[in-house]
């Protein structure tokens, strides 16, 4: 894909610069969301942990850019875009280092949240800074740009992992990160924008806390679950606050002069949908990218570099099938795709559970990729349907809201996927570790089906308005 003209000759090295550098950044947090994914199994022999409880790393991650997303905005009008975004940089870079060092499960985990918060200010940062470095009409093919390494990331990100896995050590997905992160950091200081803070509006820190509390809360309510930091009745009262903040959020937003989500967003009836639909379908099939490396590792004697091969069908599906998205939409409309579609998403997680150890290779590699396509017309159908009604007031609001669900879903995911392994872990005898996989694969398949009754509330054959998705909608 071509890059959009310059506007004048002497503008063109800068422009041309800013985009491959915010292309860079966004492949730095795609990559490192994948990458982790094939060496949990090396992680926790190394680290002596069960390969069980390896999802809080995952967790960690997901959840920290969940957390630090609303704030983004805000930050890069208070402090400029070119000192947020190398201070993104900065903090990635440091998470990495962190998480190369780290001699035990609790300390990773804490280098993934320091690197989840700079990963969360990335993408929209750099976002930002290309709204304000092209006008509106380059603007879409300037994004357009820089979304494909958004696609090559998770490409390569799980067989990467694995080759250094097998023929390294897992540390070394984690030291990759510092060359880039230095010339990124470099190439910021030298080509984007100072970006000089504007006159913003006073930030919603009470009800920032609130919101972050809760989600923080409720994430590790259920990571306590699945046996981690927390346990039993801790993890019921973390729960119960954790709930208690979200509903304070929405008490304090009604009445807040200044929310940082407004109520009124709420008004839209697709972004209500769209919102809850992608939170509940995502908890199923977020927690696939940490389930199928583990169980093909763990349970079915593969070596990292295979399982990471074999997570390629699942992202070149996904690729092939966007094309498709909107042709179905404007023929179906939303609510009948969504819903046929989400059963279908549902019935391909639930299919794994029969995976045996003498499957044939082929038959594995078209499972992965059907999911990997109807996991793409997914995202892209609700993630279109939840944005396409808001208004230029609420667009920013909305889009950003969007994002905090989508992380938060894909953290909650692998927290439930992790925490009901962990419970069919118990019931199983030793040595079948297959069956609590096959067990979980189930439970997740069913609980995907809940967000059918979402999406039935959208209304029925409604064509979806004619404009190109949006590189946030892609993902």
């Amino acid at each position: 894909m071509s890059m959009p003209p310059p506007s004048s000759p002497s503008s063109a090295p800068p422009r041309r610069a800013l985009l491959w550098l915010v292309a860079l950044g966004f492949f730095m947090q795609t990559l490192d969301a994948t990458i982790v994914n094939t060496a949990l199994p090396a992680m926790a022999r190394d680290l002596q942990e069960s390969p069980l409880q390896m999802h809080s790393v995952i967790v960690a991650y997901s959840l920290a850019m969940a957390v630090l997303i609303p704030a983004s905005g805000w930050l890069a009008d208070r402090f400029g875009t070119r000192r947020v975004f190398m201070s993104a940089i900065a903090l990635f870079v440091l998470g990495s280092v962190l998480c190369a060092l780290s001699p035990t499960l609790p300390l990773l985990v804490g280098a993934r949240v320091v690197q989840g918060l700079g990963g969360a200010l990335l993408l929209p940062v750099g976002r930002l800074a290309v709204l304000r470095a092209f006008p509106r009409d380059e603007f879409i093919r300037a994004m357009s740009f820089v979304a494909i390494p958004g696609l090559v990331g998770p490409l390569i990100g799980p067989t990467l992992g694995g080759w250094m896995v097998e023929y390294a050590s897992w540390h070394w997905i984690f030291w990759v990160n510092v060359p880039v992160g230095v010339v990124g950091f470099v190439a910021a200081r030298r080509f984007m924008a100072g970006g000089d803070a504007l006159a913003v509006r006073a930030f919603d820190a009470v009800g920032y806390g609130l919101l972050a509390f809760g989600m923080a809360a409720v994430s590790l309510a259920v990571e306590g679950m699945a046996g981690g930091g927390v346990r039993g009745a801790s993890a019921l009262v973390m729960l119960v606050f954790g709930l208690a903040s979200l509903a304070a959020y929405w008490l304090h937003a009604l009445r807040s002069g200044n929310p940082l989500f407004a109520p009124g967003l709420f008004t839209v009836r697709t972004l209500r949908v769209g919102l809850l639909g992608n939170l509940f379908s995502r908890l199923g099939s977020s927690c696939m990218p940490f389930m199928i490396p583990l169980v093909l590792q763990v349970s079915l004697g593969f070596a990292p570099l295979q399982a990471g091969l074999m997570m390629l069908p699942t992202v070149l599906g996904s690729m092939a099938v966007k094309p498709l998205v909107t042709r179905l939409v404007r023929r179906h409309g939303y609510r009948e795709v969504l819903v046929a579609n989400t059963c279908m998403l549902a019935l391909l997680i639930a299919s794994f559970a029969f995976l045996t150890p003498g499957q044939p290779l082929p038959l594995l590699v078209l499972q992965l990729a059907l999911f990997g396509s109807v996991n793409s017309m997914q995202f892209s159908a609700m993630n279109t349907v939840t944005l396409k009604d808001l208004d230029t007031v609420h667009a920013s609001s909305g889009n950003s809201l969007l994002s905090m669900v989508q992380m938060l879903a894909m953290g909650m995911g692998v927290a439930v996927a992790g925490a009901v392994l962990a419970s069919f872990e118990g019931y199983f005898s030793q040595g079948e570790t297959l069956w609590a996989f096959r067990a979980t694969f189930a439970c997740m398949g069913v609980l995907t089906l809940a967000a059918t009754a979402l999406f039935l509330q959208l209304p029925p054959h409604e064509p979806p308005r004619p404009r190109p998705l949006g590189p946030e909608e892609q993902s």
